[in-house]
């Protein structure tokens, strides 16, 4: 689909302005070249069930950080698996190594940080929280 087309399904989001850097960091890595692949093939019907599977997941984890959750609760990991699990279900095998190390970005690159921080104060970094436990709850076997 074209970016205007995704503009129509996401709002004021624009994932070609970010397409250079995109490639430039992770072109090589086999997420990037398995992601395009899958993207590649995706209808409207597709991006449209992306979108509200992602916004269920995001309702999902405004409330469960607005009742103060703590992010190593359960209820918070398993917010923190849906999201993981959309990723690798939409886009490309996400691990929870992988998912860990996206959460990293999510509070040291500003622009993931304000879009979580805008929604809520502290909720990039409870975010990332919740996924890290998660991941140390997925190795751990529980």
């Amino acid at each position: 689909m074209e970016s205007e087309e995704l503009c129509g399904i996401f709002g004021d989001f624009d994932p070609s302005q970010y397409a250079e850097e995109v490639t430039r960091r992770w072109g090589h890595t086999g997420a990037y070249r398995e992601s395009a692949r899958r993207t590649s093939r995706y209808a409207e019907k597709d991006w449209e069930r992306i979108r509200d599977e992602n916004a269920a997941v995001s309702a999902r984890m405004l409330a469960v950080f607005d009742r103060g959750v703590s992010p190593t609760e359960v209820e918070a990991m398993d917010v923190a698996e849906a999201a993981r699990r959309a990723i690798d279900r939409a886009f490309y095998p996400c691990s929870h190594a992988m998912h860990a190390t996206l959460a990293e970005g999510y509070v040291s690159d500003p622009r993931f940080r304000s879009y979580y921080e805008k929604q809520r104060e502290g909720l990039a970094e409870w975010f990332a929280a919740a996924i890290r436990a998660n991941a140390a709850r997925a190795a751990s076997g529980e």
